[in-house]
């Protein structure tokens, strides 16, 4: 397989998309991490069968990053120039949190996946300042001291969406920069991603790429106040005559934030954000969060609006495993997430273990 081509009919429907996967029955854990659709596994096993017997030089794999770059900067509805590419969320926060001067103060929720937390509270013998709140409040926590508002566009504990235009709007209010870690729900969750200062994302749950690809928007407003301290060839105007000496020569948009990609993750990330990008994120998000309420009403539980949803049933663990059924447990309860290779027979096979 040429892995510099994945190609697709136009307009693929969901039921033709879901052609390209063969997962076991029973897959429910897309938030901890998402499976290949089939160009995406036969790309990586491409490129992996190059490496093994020196077929190639590694130019080819390098530019699976911008591929992947431009198909990421299409579902998110942004300006290519505006995406760097890196390998996690924690990482891409980091300019941004060491930019912050002294006496800054951050917001963000109590139960925050601390990839999204953790590199501000590292900030704090710099005199930055961290205060959080429950999820639920945090739009009508925002006040004039807030400086920065830090959140996940989708909880990962309970896959809780968060108030995502009324926070921007409180933020905004308050002069207050917008930071949201996206990688619970980028993949199926269509959000007007421009609103924010910066969105973060890891590409190994919901856009199905290998674990090592992020990507994350940084507005050019914000951009302004960074400093690439990670700067490398791959961040040059033009990295191919970056590889030796000064003077510094960094591209002008985002991508002189780039780490230089680890290519084989990118080799399958690409395909697999391309799939997502033929589908549309709305009916992806329709089949997702349609089958997170059909597992939530065989349970008696009300419909939600997530494709990740939690359920405190005694014994629940023990009884999914024991039916095959693999889903995570987080703050003590059992996390099922539901992607669009998901079926109603995934459903039917966990509900017939927890009832």
């Amino acid at each position: 397989m040429d892995i510099a081509r994945a190609t697709y009919p136009a307009r693929m429907d969901l039921v033709r998309a879901q052609e390209l996967w063969n997962p076991e029955p029973g897959w429910l854990n897309t938030a901890s991490y998402g499976l290949p659709p089939r160009p995406a596994w036969e790309a990586l096993q491409a490129a992996l069968g190059q490496w093994q017997v020196g077929r190639t030089s590694w130019e080819g794999w390098g530019e699976q990053a911008e591929r992947s770059r431009r198909a990421f900067a299409g579902l998110l509805g942004v300006p290519v120039g505006d995406i760097t590419i890196g390998s996690t969320a924690s990482q891409l926060l980091a300019p941004i949190a060491a930019a912050l001067p002294a006496g800054t103060n951050v917001l963000a929720p109590t139960e925050e996946f601390t990839s999204n937390l953790f590199p501000w509270l590292a900030q704090g013998e710099r005199g930055v300042r961290v205060r959080t709140v429950p999820a639920d409040r945090l739009a009508e926590s925002v006040d004039a001291g807030t400086d920065l508002v830090a959140f996940s566009l989708v909880q990962s504990a309970t896959g809780a969406v968060a108030e995502y235009d009324a926070v921007v709007t409180a933020a905004r209010e308050h002069g207050a920069l917008v930071v949201v870690d996206a990688s619970q729900g980028c993949g199926w969750l269509p959000f007007d991603a421009h609103l924010a200062d910066a969105v973060v994302v890891t590409a190994y749950k919901w856009l199905m790429a290998p674990r090592g690809a992020a990507f994350a928007y940084l507005a050019p407003s914000l951009r302004e106040r960074l400093t690439p301290s990670a700067a490398n060839w791959y961040a040059g105007e033009d990295p191919h005559a970056s590889y030796y000496g000064p003077p510094l020569r960094l591209a002008a948009d985002a991508r002189r934030f780039d780490l230089s990609p680890a290519w084989f993750c990118y080799v399958g990330a690409a395909p697999a954000l391309e799939l997502l990008a033929e589908i549309g994120l709305p009916a992806i998000r329709e089949h997702n969060v349609s089958l997170a309420n059909r597992f939530l009403a065989g349970l008696g539980r009300p419909p939600g609006d997530s494709a990740i949803v939690t359920v405190d049933v005694p014994g629940a663990e023990e009884r999914l495993a024991a039916a095959g059924v693999r889903a995570a447990v987080r703050a003590g309860r059992v996390r099922a997430s539901f992607h669009l290779y998901s079926t109603t027979e995934d459903v039917d096979l966990a509900l017939s273990a927890l009832r």
